[in-house]
C-alpha cells in the first residue's frame, strides 16, 4: 500500500491581509532549488585532514542545532588539504542533515566546508524567503517521518528529496510574513533555553560550593547556623548503603518478557531524567514472566544509571523493576537523607567523569563503586538543609523545562496552521 502526501491550497491561519489573495502553489523540491551533498575526502580520520589551529570550520550531522542554527563552533576544522576535496558554503547558506538526525535544518551563521552527509541549496529556481524555505523544509521532513516504519529515517538520498513537493505562496509578502512570525517565537524560546542552560550552571556552581572537595572537611558555603557544628564525616560507599544491580532476563527483546497492556514499568537507562525524577513514563512494561527474573523496586527508592548515560541520579516516583545497567540502594546503614544522598552521589559521579580520560565513563561495576568515598555532616538538619535548597533550585530548573516544551508544543501547532494541512492517505 503506498502513501502519498496532499496539501489543501491554502493553509488554516491566514493573515488578514492575504486572505483574499492567491491559493498557494505547488511544487517538487527539485524545481524549486538547486542543491546537492557536502563531501569530505575518505577515509575520515585521518590525521592531514584535520587542522584545529588554523583549519576552516567543517559541519556535520552533529554541528547543526535544533534552533535553525549552526552550534556556535564546529566540532572539527579541516586542513587546506582537505579543504580541496570537500565544499565550501558561505555564511546564509541553507542546509539540512540527511543522514542519521535528519531533517534539522540551519542558516549558517559563519563560512564553512560541510560533510556528504548534509545537503547544501546553492540557488533558488523560484521567488522564496530563505527563512520561510527552512521552516517549509523542516515541516517536510516532519511529515516524511510520520510516514517511516516507527517514524524514524534513517537515511535519504538528494534523488528521493527531488520529488519530494512542497506548498508556498507565490506572494513574497506573505512567506516574509510566516518567516517572521515563527522567527520571533524562536528568539523567544531561544532565550528561554538560555535561561534554563544558566539556571543549571548556577546550580553546578552552588552545588561545588556546598559540598567540600577532595582535601577539605567542610564546604566552602555552609548555611550560618551550621558554620560551628564541625567537620563532615568521610566514609566509603559500601559502608553507607546496601546497594545492587537489577537484573532482566536474557535475551532482551523476546516478546514473551513485555506486556504493554497490563506489564509493570520496567526501568532503564533512557528512563532515567536529568531532573532526579524517572520520566513520568517508562519506555516498556514488562510481563509478569519477566517479572519473575527482575528486580522489584518500590516507589521512593534512590536508583543511578552505571552504563552508557551513568550517572544520572533519581528517586522512583513510582513503583516499577529495574534494569541490570542500575543501581539501587536498598538500605542506609548510616542516617543520611535520602535526597541529600542522591545530590551526593550525583557530584560524585561527576567528579570521576572529570577524572576519566577524555572526560567519559562508559561503564562502572558496583564493586569499584563500593570504594568510592563521600562526605556527609553528621547532623540530619544540616542534610535536609542542603536538600531543601538544592530541590527547590530543581523545581525552578523543572518549570523553566516545562515552559519550553509548552512554548515547542505552541510552535508545532501554530505551524500547521501557517501551512496548508497535510493528509497521508493511502492508495
Amino acid at each position: 500500500m503506498n502513501k502519498k502526501t496532499k496539501y489543501k491550497s491554502v493553509p488554516q491561519l491566514r493573515f488578514p491581509e492575504f486572505l483574499k489573495k492567491e491559493n498557494w502553489e505547488e511544487d517538487t523540491l527539485n524545481n524549486i532549488a538547486n542543491f546537492r551533498r557536502g563531501s569530505f575526502p575518505q577515509p575520515y580520520g585521518l590525521s592531514e585532514w584535520y587542522d584545529e589551529i588554523n583549519g576552516m570550520p567543517f559541519i556535520q550531522v552533529f554541528d547543526v542545532g535544533e534552533d535553525f542554527c549552526l552550534k556556535p563552533k564546529t566540532k572539527s576544522k579541516i586542513s587546506k588539504l582537505a579543504a580541496k576535496q570537500s565544499v565550501f558554503i558561505p555564511k546564509g547558506t541553507v542546509i539540512i542533515t540527511i543522514q542519521g538526525s535528519i531533517g534539522r535544518v540551519a542558516i549558517t551563521q559563519y563560512d564553512a566546508y560541510i560533510d556528504r552527509t548534509l545537503l547544501l541549496f546553492e540557488e533558488f529556481l523560484k521567488p522564496i524567503n530563505k527563512i520561510f524555505f527552512a521552516y517549509v523544509l523542516f515541516l517536510l521532513f516532519e511529515i516524511e517521518k510520520l510516514k517511516a516504519p516507527g517514524g524514524i529515517i534513517k537515511t535519504i538520498t538528494k534523488e528521493v528529496l527531488s520529488d519530494f513537493k512542497i506548498s508556498f505562496p507565490t506572494n513574497e509578502e506573505e512567506q516574509q510574513k510566516i518567516a517572521d512570525c515563527l522567527s520571533s517565537l524562536d528568539d523567544y524560546i531561544n532565550a528561554q533555553n538560555q535561561k534554563l542552560e544558566t539556571l543549571k550552571i548556577h546550580k553546578k556552581g552552588l552545588m561545588q560550593q556546598l559540598f567540600p572537595v577532595d582535601s577539605e572537611t567542610v564546604p566552602k558555603l555552609r548555611f550560618e547556623e551550621f558554620r560551628d557544628d564541625g567537620e563532615w564525616e568521610e566514609d566509603t560507599l559500601d559502608n553507607i548503603a546496601n546497594f545492587r544491580r537489577g537484573s532482566f532476563p536474557q535475551p532482551y527483546g523476546l516478546p514473551e518478557w513485555y506486556d504493554e497492556i497490563n506489564g509493570m514499568p520496567f526501568i532503564q537507562v533512557f528512563d532515567v531524567g536529568d531532573d532526579f525524577r524517572l520520566k513520568p513514563k517508562t519506555k516498556s512494561k514488562i510481563s509478569k514472566l519477566a517479572a519473575k527474573q527482575s528486580v522489584f523496586i518500590p516507589k521512593g527508592t534512590v536508583i543511578i544509571t552505571i552504563q552508557g548515560s551513568i550517572g544520572r541520579v533519581a528517586i522512583t516516583q513510582y513503583d516499577a523493576y529495574i534494569d541490570r545497567t542500575l543501581l539501587l540502594f536498598e538500605e542506609f546503614l548510616k542516617p543520611i537523607n535520602k535526597v541529600f544522598f542522591a545530590y551526593v552521589l550525583f557530584l560524585l559521579f561527576e567528579i570521576e567523569k572529570l577524572k576519566a580520560p577524555g572526560g567519559i565513563i562508559k561503564t562502572i561495576t558496583k564493586e569499584v563503586l563500593s570504594d568510592f568515598k563521600i562526605k556527609f555532616p553528621v547532623l540530619d538538619d544540616e542534610q535536609q538543609k542542603i536538600a531543601d535548597c538544592l530541590s527547590s533550585l530543581d523545581d525552578f530548573i523543572s518549570a523553566q523545562t516545562q515552559k519550553i516544551e509548552i512554548l515547542k508544543t505552541h510552535k508545532r501547532g501554530l505551524m500547521q496552521g501557517l501551512f496548508p494541512d497535510v493528509n497521508i492517505i493511502s492508495e
